[in-house]
C-alpha cells in the first residue's frame, strides 16, 4: 500500500450480498486438507480443485500461498527444493507467500536442526520477498485464507488465475508462458488466444478483437492487457 491509503477497505463490515472469493486449490492439497477446504466451503468460499504446478492456494493472478506444517518446514530445511520451489512460485506470482500452520516454538525440541537454521531459512525468504504467515491451527489457516482472498478478489479486484510455472522447454511452452503471464489470462486462455491469432505479436496486435474471437474475454480483460501494453515503464 502507498502511504496515502489506509486499512479501512480491509476492515469495514462484509455486505450480506456481497459476492464471497473464490481460492483455486491444488488437488494434493484439497486431498491432505479436507478440514481447510471444507472450512473454507462452509465461509461461502467458490472452490475451484486444480492440479497445480506449484503452491497449495491461488488467490489472484498475483498471489499464491504456499502451505506447510511447521514440522514439515523443518524437514524440508535438509532439502534444497523448498527455495526452489517458492522462488519459481514467486516468478509468476508476485505476491507469494509461505502459511506455516502449527506451534513455531516448537522448533525447539527438535535434536536434529538448530532453531537458528530455522529462523536463518525464514529470514532468507523475508530478504528475498517471499512474506510468512503463521498460524497456529487448521482452523485460523481458514480464517487467514478466507480475508486474504476476500482482499486480494473484493478489494483489489483482481481474479484467482492460474499461471504456468514450469520451464519452456519448446518455443510453444515459452509462447504460452508469454501470453499467459498477461493480468487475468493464464494457460487455458493464452492455449485459445493462440490457437485464434497463431502468434503471440499477433494476438497483442489485435487484443482489441480478443473480446469477439476468444470465449471467455470480456471488455474487463482485455482492458487490463491494454493498461499493462500500453503503460510507459517507470522504472
Amino acid at each position: 500500500m502507498s502511504g496515502t491509503e489506509t486499512l479501512l477497505p480491509y476492515l469495514k463490515e462484509k455486505k450480506s450480498e456481497e459476492q464471497e472469493p473464490t481460492i483455486i486449490v491444488d488437488s494434493r492439497e484439497a486431498n491432505t486438507a479436507q478440514k481447510i477446504v471444507k472450512g473454507l466451503r462452509e465461509r461461502g468460499v467458490n472452490i475451484k480443485i486444480e492440479a497445480l504446478e506449484k503452491g497449495d492456494y491461488v488467490l489472484s493472478d498475483v498471489c499464491a500461498v504456499e502451505r506447510k506444517t511447521v514440522q514439515d518446514f523443518v524437514y524440508t530445511l535438509t532439502r534444497r527444493y523448498l527455495f526452489e520451489q517458492l522462488f519459481h512460485l514467486k516468478e509468476v506470482y508476485p505476491k507469494s507467500l509461505i502459511l506455516l500452520e502449527g506451534y513455531l516454538p516448537i522448533i525447539y525440541k527438535y535434536s536434529r536442526i538448530q532453531p537458528a537454521s530455522v529462523w536463518g531459512a525464514m529470514f532468507n525468504l523475508a530478504k528475498n520477498g517471499i512474506a510468512m504467515v503463521n498460524t497456529t491451527s487448521y482452523k485460523e489457516t481458514i480464517d487467514f485464507l478466507h480475508v486474504a482472498a476476500r482482499q486480494e478478489q473484493i478489494v483489489e479486484k483482481r481474479i484467482p488465475t492460474l499461471h504456468p510455472v514450469k520451464k519452456c522447454e519448446t518455443v510453444a511452452d515459452a509462447q504460452v508462458y508469454f501470453v499467459a503471464s498477461l493480468p487475468n489470462i493464464g494457460k487455458e486462455k493464452a492455449i485459445a488466444i493462440l490457437k485464434s491469432y497463431k502468434t503471440p505479436l499477433n494476438a497483442l496486435m489485435n487484443v482489441d478483437d480478443w473480446s469477439k474471437t476468444v470465449y471467455g474475454l470480456g471488455p474487463k480483460i482485455t482492458a487490463k492487457v491494454k493498461e499493462v501494453l500500453d503503460t510507459p515503464c517507470t522504472w
